[in-house]
């Protein structure tokens, strides 16, 4: 039984009433999944299920988000508090993520804590062999770095749920705060690159280049979104249009580039997957607009927008893109006629762009274009020099 109830409405779930419903089922004949334990463990404020044997879970992720992330100092102690706890009743470690094929170093990390006894060195375990060549000290250093910063949050009950301004519906009131310096990150790429020259064959490797590369261009939308929110509040037209235009004409397209040259990060690859699974044009059609909307809308209306978030190449330009065209082009009219940003309005002529997206039948290809390396080496000579004069 998944012990999800127990954090989703811990205003009903007091300790009589768990104890009632876990005891309702003779001890022994019942496994409790601790669905989200490296964040909001239940077995520590229950007596370990009260008997009942459980099973410690990573949830990490929420939707199958695009999104460097991980608790990697949680997950490291986490199985060993559980198996330490008074009377505890640990049969197991799971693995509960609503998506996978993201973040796979966390997933390489806690299959192996299965095999361990107690925890494992993490500056150590992240220096090993991870493209099964020579580690030189680029490269040991990016990935020590990655695992202080952004594989590293220790915010108390995070939820995993890519919050970047870049992948939800633009506003001027966006969530823009992280759990990791910048700083560090953008370290971690410049050293990342150092590297690179001498791995860029691997395709592990790329892989990894390219999704770093990506997280760099996520922090600097957010960046670019503060100066178009700050610009337009200032009443500052052409700071508006300069942020406004470096992040819609030259940032997103470089990022749509930089995902559709590799082959884990295509659209294209989603909808043949679903397509495959028809049996006649028609259903192939029904799965395909049911594949769109999944990563969108998800629901006619929009009922969960955004939660199964995703950043690949086909998407960011037909989807992301085009929301943030509208965006920017709405607050340079009204600053042009003197008028307000009326969220209300903009939401109904953005959702026509999000639907049109779901039903525009288009063919993304399902093969990766342009060479990875020269794209992200590209981007960084492009934009790493600009994360040095802010961050100054």
């Amino acid at each position: 039984m998944q012990g999800w109830l127990f954090i989703s409405d811990p205003s009903f779930w007091k300790p009589d009433q768990v104890k009632a419903l876990l005891h309702g089922v003779p001890l022994g004949r019942m496994i409790v999944l601790d669905l989200f334990a490296e964040s909001m463990p239940v077995y520590s404020s229950t007596n370990s299920f009260y008997g009942q044997p459980f099973i410690w879970c990573m949830l990490h992720n929420f939707g199958g988000s695009s999104g460097l992330f991980g608790t990697v100092e949680s997950i490291n102690s986490g199985p060993f508090n559980a198996i330490c706890f008074p009377n505890s009743t640990l049969v197991g470690l799971g693995l509960t993520p609503e998506g996978i094929e993201q973040n796979p170093v966390i997933y390489e990390l806690m299959s192996e804590l299965a095999w361990r006894k107690e925890p494992i060195n993490l500056s150590k375990w992240v220096s090993h062999d991870l493209y099964v060549c020579c580690m030189d000290e680029n490269l040991t250093a990016a990935w020590q770095l990655l695992f202080h910063s952004v594989y590293n949050c220790t915010l108390p009950q995070y939820k995993n749920h890519n919050r970047s301004a870049l992948v939800h519906r633009p506003s001027l009131r966006m969530q823009t705060d992280i759990w990791y310096k910048p700083t560090d990150f953008y370290k971690a790429w410049e050293l990342l690159f150092e590297a690179a020259p001498g791995l860029a064959t691997l395709q592990t490797f790329r892989c990894d280049l390219v999704d770093v590369t990506r997280q760099a261009l996520q922090l600097l939308t957010t960046e670019f979104y503060e100066e178009i929110r700050n610009a337009f509040q200032a009443q500052k037209l052409r700071d508006l249009l300069t942020a406004g235009g470096v992040l819609v004409y030259d940032l997103l397209p470089e990022l749509d580039r930089l995902l559709s040259s590799n082959e884990h990060f295509l659209l294209g690859v989603w909808h043949e997957q679903a397509q495959s699974q028809s049996v006649d044009e028609h259903e192939a059609q029904l799965y395909d607009i049911n594949a769109r909307n999944q990563i969108t809308l998800w629901g006619p209306d929009g009922e969960i927008l955004d939660y199964a978030s995703k950043e690949w190449g086909g998407l960011v330009e037909d989807y992301y893109l085009q929301r943030w065209g509208l965006f920017v082009k709405t607050l340079v009219e009204c600053l042009d006629r003197g008028r307000p940003f009326k969220q209300d309005v903009f939401n109904q002529a953005v959702f026509q762009v999000e639907k049109g997206f779901v039903y525009n039948q288009r063919k993304y290809p399902s093969k990766p274009l342009g060479d990875t390396y020269e794209v992200a080496r590209r981007i960084f000579l492009k934009y790493f020099p600009y994360t040095l004069k802010r961050l100054q």
